[in-house]
C-alpha cells in the first residue's frame, strides 16, 4: 500500500484543542466485527470481561521543549529526543542558523555546549542534570496541531495517572482517559491491569516523507517488558482471557518483544517496527487507541488491526458524528481483523 491509501479529510473544527472536563467521559467508538457503536469510555468496564488483561505504557512525559538562544546570539528551540546520560540528550534543533560545535545555548536557568550532529539530532551536554533542566525550564511538548500555548491545564492532563518512568515527548494518548475512579471500577470487575514501558520519541510528529510505505524508517523508541507483564500474559493466554493494549505504544512493544508463536519475551530494548496492512498480530486481541492522523504511521498501524475498510468506514462516521480527534480528543476500542 501506498501513503495516498491513508488519506482523509478532516474538517479542522474536530481536532480537540483541548482536553475534555472530565477523562473518562470522552466519547467511545466500539469498532466490532459486526458494526459500530456509539458509547461513552466511561462505559469501558461493561465491554470487558472479568479476566480481561489490560496492557499500559507507564511513560512519564519530560518537559521537553525548551526555549533559548546561542551565546553568540539567535532564538533556538529545542525538543528533547532523548536522555542519554545525566547531563547529555539529542534533541531536535530550530534556530535561524545552524548550530557550531563547541557553541553554547542558554536557557532560563542553565545551559548546554553542542557536541556533534546526529542524523536528525544534535548531541548536547547540559551544565545541570538534564532532567533537572527540563523541571526548570521546560514546557510541556504539545503536538504541532494543538495551536495554544502549554498551561496548568496540560501539566496536569497531557499526563496517565499511571505515569511512572520519565522519559517520553509525547502522551500515549489512550491513555489520558483513565482516571482513578474508572480504574477502580475495572478492578472490581476483575479485570487485570499490567504495565509496559515505551518512551515516545520526538519521531512521532514527523511526518512519513515516501508515497512508498517499504521505504520509510521509524526513529527508534526505548522500551521494556517487565518480568510480571511477560507472566501476566502468559497466563491470561494460557486460559484463554483476552488481551487488550491501551494504545499504540503499548502494541508495538508487545509486538516487538514477542517471538513468532505470541510469547513475550521480558526485558528492554528498543523498536523500529513499523506495521502496515498484511501483518500478523501476535499478542492483542483489542486495542484502545484515540482518532489518528491522516497520512500517519498510526493510522496504518490500526488500519492492520482492524481491517483497512473497517477503520475507513469507522473514521467516516466519526466525522459524521463529530468526534474529537487526535491526543485529546476521543477514544476507540477495536476488535482485531480475525482474517
Amino acid at each position: 500500500m501506498r501513503l495516498s491509501d491513508f488519506d482523509f479529510d478532516l474538517p479542522p473544527g474536530l481536532i480537540a484543542q483541548h482536553p475534555g472536563a472530565t477523562r473518562s467521559a470522552s466519547r467511545l467508538l466500539h469498532v466490532r466485527r459486526d458494526g459500530l457503536a456509539d458509547l461513552r469510555f466511561d462505559a469501558l468496564p461493561a465491554l470487558l470481561g472479568p479476566g480481561t488483561l489490560l496492557v499500559f505504557n507507564d511513560t512519564r512525559v519530560l518537559r521537553a521543549r525548551l526555549r533559548g538562544a546561542r551565546a553568540s546570539g539567535g532564538r533556538v528551540e529545542v525538543l528533547v529526543e532523548r536522555v542519554c546520560g545525566e547531563h547529555e540528550a539529542l534533541v531536535q534543533l530550530r534556530a535561524s542558523k545552524p548550530p557550531r560545535r563547541g557553541g553554547r545555548l542558554v536557557f532560563a536557568t542553565s545551559a548546554a555546549a553542542v557536541i556533534e550532529r546526529t542524523g536528525e539530532f544534535w548531541l548536547l551536554r547540559f551544565d545541570d542534570p538534564v532532567l533537572t533542566v527540563l523541571d526548570r525550564d521546560g514546557e510541556v511538548p504539545l503536538p504541532p496541531y494543538i495551536t495554544h500555548a502549554p498551561g496548568a491545564e496540560d501539566e496536569r492532563r497531557y499526563q496517565t495517572v499511571y505515569a511512572r518512568a520519565p522519559g517520553s515527548v509525547a502522551a500515549p494518548t489512550a491513555g489520558l482517559h483513565f482516571d482513578e475512579p474508572l480504574l477502580a471500577r475495572l478492578r472490581e470487575r476483575g479485570v487485570e491491569l499490567a504495565f509496559v514501558t515505551l518512551h515516545v520519541g520526538a519521531g512521532t510528529f514527523q511526518p512519513v516523507r515516501v508515497d512508498d510505505l517499504s521505504q520509510h524508517r521509524m526513529h527508534a523508541e526505548r522500551c521494556s517488558v517487565p518480568e510480571a507483564t511477560a507472566a501476566a500474559i502468559s497466563a491470561a493466554r494460557a486460559a484463554g482471557r483476552s488481551v487488550v493494549a491501551v494504545g499504540t505504544t503499548s502494541l508495538r512493544t508487545l509486538e516487538s518483544a514477542a517471538d513468532e508463536a505470541g510469547r513475550v519475551r521480558p526485558g528492554s530494548g528498543e523498536t523500529r517496527l513499523f506495521i502496515t496492512p498484511g501483518y500478523r498480530f501476535r499478542v492483542a486481541d483489542r486495542l484502545i487507541t484515540n482518532f489518528h492522523l491522516p497520512r500517519s504511521t498510526l493510522l496504518m498501524l490500526v488500519s492492520a488491526f482492524a481491517g483497512v475498510e473497517r477503520i475507513r468506514s469507522a473514521y467516516a462516521h466519526a466525522i459524521a458524528m463529530r468526534y474529537r480527534f487526535f491526543s485529546y480528543g476521543d477514544v476507540t476500542l477495536l476488535e482485531r481483523d480475525g482474517r
